[in-house]
């Protein structure tokens, strides 16, 4: 972003969260924008969510908003608000993304294929192989469609919420018979160990699987990008683990984010 200078002319994108610190990109995606020739800048929006109707709403009608990027915990809510939305984000019920069209939104989730891309970038397929994800929520539920679609043998899914992760187990169930179970914190026994919590963002946090029960042929991945290396991954990179942070991930799919974002532009 060096030597950026807003212009009359810039188009924004925002990205709504709550907390939003922690997000990557502000400065990723707008140095992507800059570097295609964009006269574009992505601008962090703090939104509770008792106020994220009104800023859709009042967000459509800016002419030089062209989408907007969607991260916790507002990514179930906001596929609410849109018209359209892809195959996929429809089926996990959350967006990470979404785009300005003249109809209204269209929303799309890529969290699966930013998570997965990360993890083979680091030299991991998980094709053939058994997962646990821990947490299903908006990017959990597109990480445990992705991880069963690259062919893992068997996905293991744990949550907190029981009625969440019934339902999301279920639904996998339907498309993919045979392949999918309730797991638990204990790591034991499988080749990937995915965390898709927010656990870890905070240092009080507890960590979300029982690190104690890890090997080190294990892959672990997690999906927090603030602290840049969490405390599972320090935890797991000690045993001797292969792994993937979630600085991994948003740099994955942040190029997907982007194609997105600017397909989607009408003025």
């Amino acid at each position: 972003m060096t030597g950026f200078i807003p212009s009359g002319n810039t188009r924004i994108f925002p990205v709504v969260g709550d907390p939003i610190a922690q997000v990557r990109s502000p400065t990723v995606v707008s140095r992507m924008l800059v570097e295609r020739g964009e006269d574009a800048i992505v601008v962090p929006m703090h939104v509770a969510n008792r106020d994220l109707r009104g800023l859709f709403e009042a967000l459509h009608p800016v002419r030089n908003m062209g989408g907007a990027l969607v991260t916790i915990p507002h990514k179930q809510a906001a596929l609410s608000f849109c018209t359209t939305v892809t195959e996929r984000a429809a089926f996990v019920g959350a967006v990470n993304v979404v785009a300005r069209t003249q109809d209204g939104w269209h929303g799309d989730n890529t969290d699966g294929l930013g998570y997965l891309d990360g993890i083979e970038a680091e030299g991991f397929s998980v094709k053939g192989r058994t997962a646990l994800l821990v947490g299903c929520g908006g990017a959990g539920s597109a990480i445990a469609l992705e991880i069963l679609k690259r062919g893992a043998s068997k996905l293991a899914v744990h949550d907190i919420d029981n009625f969440r992760r019934d339902s999301v187990v279920a639904k996998l169930e339907e498309t993919y018979p045979g392949k999918v179970a309730i797991g638990s914190r204990d790591p034991s026994g499988f080749d990937l160990v995915a965390n898709a919590t927010p656990l870890g963002m905070r240092q009080s946090d507890p960590l979300p699987i029982d690190v104690a029960r890890l090997e080190p042929t294990q892959f672990v991945a997690c999906v927090v990008t603030k602290p840049e290396v969490p405390r599972l991954i320090e935890e797991a990179r000690k045993i001797g683990c292969s792994t993937m942070t979630g600085a991994g991930m948003f740099d994955a799919q942040a190029a997907t984010l982007v194609d997105f974002l600017l397909a989607g532009w009408t003025d």
